[in-house]
């Protein structure tokens, strides 16, 4: 009679646990998806500071020069729902790792474009390649990450887009000064393909997710409409809508106004404040921590009220209390931004990646719909326009807040 021990079930299995927060593939995760979250931000915001210098090269107004951003951002979102499905049939990390490399090299060749443009279509073709990494990343921390850790992970995560949204902003600015724009854009393509390289040599491949033959589109149709039938779905599609809206649109033009007088900083000290980032990347794993510890609902709600806070403080006509104005609304965005992805990826009932990809369908909509209307707000109304125009998103995202709040208690 053997002696051995009966085999786990699957539903004990250490996969389907989860991997544990601390443990060496927790690590490698983490560092893979942080060197992810860097390149889909690095890239997609890099043009961000060089808003000013592409309507002066190619005579464009501002709102006009929101497109380099705005088009990119708007077939991004259009990109992730196609990925949520075909990654339901792929291997998370080749779809990752493919949509990862070859943005960079589409970042390389807008470096080098002869016209508006050629330049608005390459980077439109840009956003395409980079679907395939948020939504499936997003998805494989929710399958691959214990409860426990996942919040903290999902911080880890969206701080590594922080740090992204960083350092493009902050390299091309900096690079700008000192030689041109093209220059900035081939450096931020090059470190996005080194970030790309690091990422497929440290994920781990998925362990509990197994790619299932294409069925056409009717299960993800129906996967999409599931998710759109829950109402605190529905509710947390809106605040990635509203957050990113509001947070791009105070990012798109405080370029403009800090290039004007009074302050008339140059390019370099623009592209600077943009170290404010740092606030997002501790922001983040804070924020998760925090929501795992006290609620979701009241650490959404304080990520909005810190941002709110900071948006008023950027009315001053002081330049450091704007800088702090700009690190606060950095600090509240992630915050919310951290929960809100984490609470998705906790309340989707199976199909996480179809979860996954309307959230983040809502937020690039947000960015590329509210960061060129407020380019209306600006020139109308200039920054007190522009401020307006982001509080009102922010009161809509602190409805939803509370909303929320309630009903997961």
């Amino acid at each position: 009679m053997s002696t051995s021990p009966p085999p786990t079930p699957p539903s004990e299995s250490p996969a389907s646990r989860g991997v544990r927060r601390g443990s060496l593939d927790w690590i490698r995760i983490n560092v893979a998806l942080f060197l992810s979250g860097y390149a889909i931000f690095s890239q997609l915001y890099c043009v961000q500071p060089l808003l000013p210098d592409l309507a002066r090269e190619f005579s464009v107004s501002a709102a006009e020069s929101s497109l380099a951003l705005s088009l990119s951002t708007g077939f991004l979102a259009v990109a992730i729902l196609i990925a949520g499905a075909l990654s339901q049939s792929l291997s998370r990390k080749a779809l990752m790792f493919a949509s990862l490399g070859l943005a960079a090299l589409l970042e390389l060749a807008v470096a080098a474009t002869p016209s508006w443009p050629v330049l608005l279509v390459l980077r439109a073709l840009e956003g395409l390649a980079l679907g395939g990494a948020p939504a499936v990343a997003m998805a494989y921390l929710a399958e691959e990450i214990e409860p426990a850790g996942l919040g903290a992970a999902m911080g880890l995560y969206i701080g590594g887009n922080a740090a992204g949204g960083m350092a493009g902003r902050v390299v091309t600015g900096l690079v700008a000064e000192h030689s041109d724009w093209r220059v900035a854009l081939a450096v931020i393509g090059g470190l996005g393909l080194a970030a790309a390289l690091g990422f497929a040599a440290l994920l781990p491949a998925s362990r509990n997710f197994a790619p299932r033959p294409f069925a056409g589109l009717a299960p993800h149709l129906a996967a999409w409409g599931r998710h759109l039938g829950d109402p605190a779905l529905r509710a947390l599609f809106l605040v990635a809508f509203l957050a990113m809206g509001g947070f791009v649109t105070a990012y798109n033009y405080i370029g403009f106004r800090l290039m004007l007088p009074p302050f008339e900083l140059g390019q370099a000290a623009v592209g600077a404040i943009f170290t404010v980032y740092v606030a997002g990347i501790v922001a983040s794993p804070v924020a998760g921590g925090l929501a795992d510890r006290f609620g979701r609902g009241r650490v959404l709600l304080g990520g909005v009220a810190l941002s709110a806070l900071g948006l008023v403080v950027t009315l001053a006509a002081n330049l450091l209390a704007i800088v702090l104005g700009v690190a606060l609304i950095t600090a509240g965005f992630f915050a919310a931004h951290t929960v809100a992805g984490g609470w998705v990826g906790a309340r989707a009932k199976g199909d996480k990646a179809h979860a996954s990809s309307l959230y983040l369908l809502a937020y690039y909509l947000g960015s590329s719909v509210m960061g060129s209307l407020g380019g209306l707000a600006w020139t109308d109304f200039g920054w007190r326009g522009v401020v307006v125009f982001v509080a009102t998103l922010m009161a809509g995202q602190a409805g939803l807040a509370l909303r929320l709040g309630r009903g997961a208690r």
